[in-house]
């Protein structure tokens, strides 16, 4: 992570804490810059300078509006602006991991096929914490392609217990 992301990560979460909003604003930007990763249209609109940074900032205003908290839609604006929504996904991962360390808690990037509801991010929480002993927020992302279970990155460990995994090891012992 480099240390331009590392500051505005710092600056973000300093501004999200006086707003007392930490959770919200971790839990959104978490699916702004997933949603960033995954969607080549909207990366590329919000990346592209030829773009004037009002109407960059104004498709960012229109997707988050009313549907996130100000701070978020701010904060995401404000990158967006400064020509930096190239950078978004490292600073919103850098600015989970400032939010889960202030908890002392390490973060558990989970894709699952389908959501998943708060009890079931509690115990998988509850069975991460114990596989790994350490205190785990778990951040949930969709992902058709896991088909379905869950790959989970603590750090550098990974866990897949996806289908696919599965499957691509039964080709694997044919």
């Amino acid at each position: 992570m480099g240390v331009r992301a590392e500051g505005y990560a710092a600056a973000f979460y300093a501004v999200a804490e006086a707003e007392d909003a930490v959770a919200a604003v971790e839990d959104e930007l978490h699916a702004v810059a997933r949603a960033l990763e995954s969607n080549d249209e909207l990366r590329t609109t919000l990346t592209d300078q030829a773009v004037p940074a009002e109407l960059r900032q104004g498709i960012v205003e229109d997707l988050l509006g009313s549907r996130a908290n100000p701070v978020t839609t701010s904060l995401v604006s404000f990158v967006v602006g400064a020509g930096r929504a190239r950078e978004l996904p490292a600073i919103v991962d850098a600015f989970v991991a400032k939010a889960a360390d202030s908890r002392a808690e390490a973060v558990a990037e989970v894709r699952s096929a389908v959501a998943l509801d708060d009890d079931q991010k509690a115990r998988l929480a509850a069975a991460l914490s114990k596989e790994t002993g350490k205190k785990i927020s778990v951040k949930v992302t969709v992902d058709p392609s896991v088909l379905g279970g869950i790959v989970a990155q603590i750090g550098d460990t990974v866990i897949d217990g996806s289908v696919r995994h599965r499957l691509d090891q039964l080709k694997e012992s044919v």
